[in-house]
């Protein structure tokens, strides 16, 4: 009797569906860097989301981006409009610098939004930010404009690539 019990389990085990895996964004055990020279002061300002990263099958998303201001040392104030891995995501309250190129929207939820961002890259002139997390859960491109370059472009996806995202997984956000 035991034996017959047996088989049925295993029997209908077998039949289970396979577990579904997330495509992962970002490859597990790649370093990342965040920007130490990143200045907090330049974040001031209006950024357009250009692009996201997001899995295969993630529905399109719009975004507006996100404005920065009131500005005071490591403190700041933030009102988003983002699409995080093909998800909405707005926000609007206090946000903080927690370390050399980590921001962190304190007010949210942390393992949503309020996940440590890394400032992976921003360009010289603070034109262009790329943005990412160490458990590569989303990261995205802001830029001054909804107008990115493509040497600016190129640029923030070697980047990402560099830090372990895959950039196959990138597409812009209108």
């Amino acid at each position: 009797m035991h034996r017959l019990i047996l088989a049925a389990l295993t029997l209908v085990a077998a039949c289970a569906p396979a577990p579904t895996k997330t495509e992962a964004l970002r490859r597990d055990g790649t370093p990342m860097y965040s920007n130490a020279t990143f200045d907090p002061a330049r974040l001031k300002g209006k950024w357009v989301q250009v692009a996201e990263l997001a899995s295969a099958g993630a529905r399109p998303c719009s975004a507006g981006g996100l404005t920065v201001s009131d500005v005071r040392g490591s403190d700041f104030t933030v009102d988003a409009d983002l699409c995080l891995a093909g998800l909405p995501a707005g926000y609007a309250g206090p946000g903080r610098i927690t370390g050399p190129g980590r921001i962190r929207l304190t007010a949210a939820d942390p393992e949503g939004l309020g996940a440590e961002w890394w400032v992976l890259w921003v360009d010289a002139d603070y034109r262009t930010i790329v943005i990412g997390t160490p458990s590569g859960k989303f990261g995205m491109i802001l830029n001054r404009s909804a107008d990115l370059p493509p040497d600016r472009l190129a640029a923030a996806k070697e980047i990402l690539d560099w830090n372990g995202y895959n950039t196959a997984r990138l597409r812009p956000v209108g």
